[in-house]
């Protein structure tokens, strides 16, 4: 096997500001232990998020200079329109400024109080959304979706056994959506089988409850399907994707993951009622039913990049490169979630840091050392970010304590991963300096954003 070379060529670039180790220590302290408060000037390599971070093909600069800004009745949106159906097949097409804002409108209509939104896992925005509504999210992760370092091909599969007894249990009546999020962002970027998406549609058939796809990383976990399920290796991406939303009523998407974009969503769906019900509260938070928050370039961007994601040799590129890394990690003995998932690596940090307790948050901790270390930014995905209060105010954990390094598409190069992992490397070595965090200060939603930390004396 020959290497696998990046295709594309590069065509303008953007400087990286460096600092030194003693200066990152007082930007550290200063952002409260929050990558999220640094400056993007202060990071010489960041992995914070996927999500609106890529690198746009001349092909869509070139769209961006096509866009119509009519307010109502853009071609740019007739294009972008037309790009989701082919993929989707999804009739209605409603565009959003972010994925966020299509989970605000979605949740808003079918949430509140006492009901449950069900998925394999729900991340960050859409599980404060249905909060927000009032209602409750309700993860069933598979089993092997539980254990970062025993790999699987299909860790980010939701548990069918586990569904059917929840819908016994709360009654179908009280559930008015099932979600089911590919890649499985929370879980560690794993994939979900199309045999798994089959077993879920047959329940929710069964028990007249819509499904929806939570569409981000659509094209990478077809991607997965094509590499790791029997009787799809000769099939395209496109076909496989195609399938995926055969078996759906619906999908939310932000368009900044897997369509290259650097802002942008949609909500797509199949019942026309519901559709309307959308559209109205999108006129009145969003915009005009065919511009949604958007401008009419941006329209063009996503339309383009729907496409050129789709481009196997790109796939094959991308997840290579987070198999790379994750192998150097792997062989250096780090504790690592395997297999390597679509659009990050991510960091076991409960294994890495096994001295510093669940409630000094061990995944912050963790994601402050690299910083620290070599300026590279990542993101806790752990009891920072997932946990909860009991009645005395205790820390109820996360299932999973980890650190997610979303590697942004077509910006970094194989020099800057092999200095990503000299980076990890360094600080596993010393991880027994390491010490816990306490918050300070946290807003009750998504408090990961803006919480404030200090150093456990």
């Amino acid at each position: 096997m020959r290497t696998i070379i990046e295709p594309f060529k590069i065509k303008s670039v953007e400087p990286i500001n460096f600092n030194t180790k003693e200066e990152r220590v007082e930007l550290l302290k200063e952002a409260y232990f929050n990558p999220f408060l640094l400056r993007s000037d202060d990071v010489l390599i960041d992995l914070l998020t996927d999500s609106g971070t890529s690198a746009m093909s001349s092909n869509q600069w070139a769209g961006i200079m096509r866009g119509d800004e009519s307010y109502a009745g853009s071609p740019s949106f007739f294009r972008f329109k037309a790009a989701v159906q082919d993929i989707t097949g999804l009739p209605d097409v409603i565009p959003t400024h972010q994925g966020r804002a299509s989970e605000k409108i979605l949740f808003s209509i079918m949430g509140g109080k006492g009901k449950y939104f069900v998925a394999n896992t729900l991340f960050d925005t859409t599980r404060a959304n249905i909060e927000f509504s009032g209602a409750e999210g309700v993860d069933l992760i598979c089993e092997e979706g539980k254990h970062p370092s025993i790999p699987a091909p299909f860790k980010g599969n939701m548990d069918v056994v586990a569904l059917k007894k929840f819908i016994v249990e709360k009654g179908a009546e009280n559930i008015p959506l099932v979600i089911i999020t590919i890649t499985n962002n929370s879980g560690g970027g794993q994939p979900v089988s199309m045999e798994n998406i089959r077993a879920v549609r047959k329940v929710c058939s069964e028990y007249c409850i819509p499904l929806f796809i939570d569409a981000c990383r659509f094209a990478e976990n077809s991607w997965f399907i094509k590499m790791r399920e029997a009787g799809y290796a000769n099939v395209p991406v496109k076909e496989i994707a195609r399938e995926i939303f055969s078996y759906s009523d619906g999908c939310t998407m932000s368009a900044k993951k897997d369509a290259f974009a650097n802002i942008g969503g949609f909500l797509a769906m199949r019942d026309p009622e519901l559709a309307l019900k959308c559209r109205n509260l999108l006129v009145i938070t969003e915009g005009f039913p065919t511009y949604g928050g958007l401008a009419g370039r941006d329209l063009e961007a996503i339309a383009i990049g729907l496409e050129e994601v789709l481009e196997e040799s790109y796939l094959q590129y991308r997840i290579r490169s987070i198999e790379y890394l994750t192998d150097k990690l792997i062989d250096a003995g780090v504790p690592v979630m395997q297999p390597a998932g679509g659009h990050a690596v991510y960091l076991d940090a409960k294994a890495f840091l096994p001295h510093i307790p669940l409630d000094q948050y061990p995944g912050q901790a963790l994601v402050g050392a690299l910083y620290i270390e070599g300026g590279v930014r990542g993101v806790e995905i752990g009891s920072l970010m997932f946990g909860k209060y009991d009645e005395a105010h205790q820390l109820i954990p996360a299932q999973l304590e980890l650190v997610r390094l979303a590697i942004p598409r077509r910006v970094y190069t194989q020099s800057h991963i092999d200095y990503v992992a000299e980076v990890i490397i360094e600080v596993f070595n010393n991880r027994n300096d390491i010490t816990g965090l306490k918050i300070i200060e946290e807003s009750p939603l998504l408090r990961h954003f803006t919480a404030k930390l200090a150093p456990i004396s």
